[in-house]
């Protein structure tokens, strides 16, 4: 059986019976579709709820350990490249207040320095003093510096100004991006101020960041305030470029925040001001590449969750199949028990009334059978009434007509005794013509054809002779109403093996289409729904055979005709019966 055949209630193709005077009671689809959602709604909104407060609540963790993280990164990264800076501008504090600086217009002394702190600290370029002017003087370097001037450079004029200045990368009149640490310093009390101005490589800062390993395809690099990339980036853009992420408001402490992009790609970038310099360091990370494995994770959740809500669904759907299915058969056992009451007491009234009618005729049919056997007497006692034919004819006319009244009422009172539970020993092919008896006027006036073969040697049986009628009778009710006229009805009987008997009864009708005759013998099943069709003559035929100990069973053609088996015992106990009486 299919999965769907299991959760499918019998009663959802059933329709109350019509014309029948007990009915159901209840709408068994709507109980059904109640307990269904009434129990669904119970079992899985506070696990839907549950579960959609559990994932938002992990989904926010997720997202916030992220933004934990990344904040965590920018603020580290963020030390180093102010530890970096500081440690090179104090170098610089350190050597224009040293006493021996003041061999400092000295050329050689200057490169000894420079080369002293490219050993220390590395990332130093090239050294250079310049006077009040703006006029390089001395130079240490790679490059022909002397008598450059820098009066109307910004570097310098914001040297002079704060005193100390480190600049963004430019490339100035080398045409090489660098940075500029300036200090501005006097040589003595009375002379005028210089500037002691250092280059670095920006080969050197770029490290700093080129190490970093970032999660989410992400990228680390410096801007400045305008925007411009002071080191590469791997996804934004070279040095010098301008970026097209948005520039971060200004914070003294590290931020994060999300954006999205024109294409729809949402990232994380985390900020942080580098103090007294025009560095912001980003760190930009792709939001999806870091929800990768909550996503997997989050598929797994929610492929567990609809499982559980599918198993959850059918237990519902089972549970409430099950409980609603036992209601409508426990109801279909009433009304059917209800049904076989009317039919009894139907059943009995009849026999009363036919055993009344029966008694009522048979005292006139005594007297006219008497006056006309004495009438017969004596006119043979005179020759001349004797010898006249038509006046004897009409004598026998009547004494055979009382004769055949006789076997009707006969018949009346033997279905009369019947309709009490009694065993007896019977004969089939008695009981079986004296059932079609009842039918003979209307085989006739339908032209059917009724043949009975039962076997010669064919023993008496000990059951209910009333009970077997009515199975007889209707088997040849339903038969005859599947005929058209000039049909055919073959009524078979023989033994099979020592202790049972089969009784077959076909006929030539209309037949039963193969997907009814599982549910021929179910209660209210009906193939003449709308013709005046219960459904309930077959069922109840079930149970009589049942209640008498055998079997029923049916093949069928349609529109070649049907063939009703009854398997019967040869003798039937009388407790028995009554037990299944009592409980069928």
């Amino acid at each position: 059986m299919s999965l769907l055949g299991r959760i499918k209630p019998e009663f959802w193709d059933h329709r109350n019976l019509g014309g029948a005077p007990y009915r159901s009671q209840f709408n068994f689809r709507r109980t059904w579709y109640a307990a269904v959602f009434v129990t669904s709604a119970v079992v899985l909104a506070p696990l839907m709820f549950m579960a959609v407060m559990d994932y938002r609540a992990t989904r926010h963790d997720v997202e916030s350990d992220i933004l934990l993280r990344t904040s965590r990164l920018v603020s580290n990264t963020g030390r180093t490249l102010t530890y970096f800076l500081d440690e090179r501008k104090s170098a610089l504090d350190f050597i224009v207040h040293d006493n021996n600086f003041k061999l400092n217009l000295n050329p050689k002394r200057m490169e000894q320095v420079l080369e002293n702190l490219k050993k220390s600290f590395g990332g130093f370029m090239d050294l250079g003093c310049i006077d009040h002017l703006g006029i390089q003087c001395v130079y240490a370097g790679p490059y022909n510096l002397i008598g450059k001037d820098y009066s109307d450079q910004e570097w310098f004029q914001r040297a002079v100004k704060r005193g100390e200045f480190i600049s963004d990368v430019f490339k100035g009149f080398r045409h090489v991006p660098h940075i500029v640490i300036a200090v501005k310093y006097y040589p003595s009390e009375d002379s005028s101020f210089r500037v002691l101005r250092a280059t670095l490589d920006t080969a050197k800062f770029n490290d700093l960041l080129s190490q970093l390993e970032i999660d989410g395809h992400g990228d680390a690099f410096v801007i400045n305030h305008k925007g411009v990339l002071q080191t590469p980036s791997l996804y934004h853009g070279e040095v010098l470029e301008t970026i097209s992420l948005p520039i971060p408001d200004f914070a003294p402490e590290t931020r994060v925040f999300q954006w999205v992009t024109e294409k729809g790609v949402p990232l994380v970038i985390g900020y942080r001001y580098i103090t007294d310099t025009p560095f912001i360091l980003m760190v930009v990370k792709q939001k999806q590449e870091l929800m990768k494995a909550w996503d997997n994770t989050r598929k797994e959740l929610i492929g567990f969750l609809a499982i559980s809500v599918a198993f959850i669904l059918f237990v519902i759907l089972w549970g409430a199949t099950y409980l609603v299915n036992r209601i409508f058969r426990s109801d279909q056992k009433l009304i059917v028990s209800l049904h076989q009451v009317e039919y009894t007491n139907k059943m009995a009234s009849i026999g009363r009334l036919a055993a009344g009618v029966a008694h009522e005729i048979n005292n006139p049919l005594a007297i006219i059978n008497e006056k006309a056997g004495l009438m017969k007497d004596l006119f043979l006692f005179k020759e001349e009434y004797k010898q006249n034919e038509m006046l004897m004819g009409l004598l026998d006319s009547i004494l055979s007509s009382v004769t055949r009244c006789g076997r009707i009422t006969k018949r009346l009172l033997g279905f009369a005794r019947h309709m009490d539970v009694s065993i007896q020993s019977i004969n089939l092919e008695e009981v079986v013509r004296e059932v079609l008896g009842f039918l003979n006027k209307e085989a006739e006036y339908r032209s059917i054809q009724i043949s009975i073969e039962i076997s010669e040697n064919l023993p008496n049986i000990d059951t209910d002779a009333g009970r077997l009628q009515q199975v007889i009778l209707n088997i040849i009710n339903n038969a005859f109403a599947a005929m058209e006229n000039n049909g055919h009805l073959q009524v078979k009987a023989s033994l099979a093996g020592k202790d049972n008997i089969v009784l077959s009864i076909s006929d030539t009708g209309c037949g039963i289409p193969e997907a009814d005759i599982k549910r021929v013998f179910e209660p209210f099943f009906s193939t003449k729904t709308g013709k005046g069709g219960t459904g309930l003559g077959l069922s109840i035929t079930y149970g009589l055979v049942e209640q008498l100990g055998g079997t029923i069973d049916v093949k069928s053609e349609v529109n070649r005709g049907t063939t009703f088996t009854i398997t019967l015992p040869l003798a039937i106990k009388e407790k028995e019966m009554k037990n299944s009486c009592e409980y069928s």
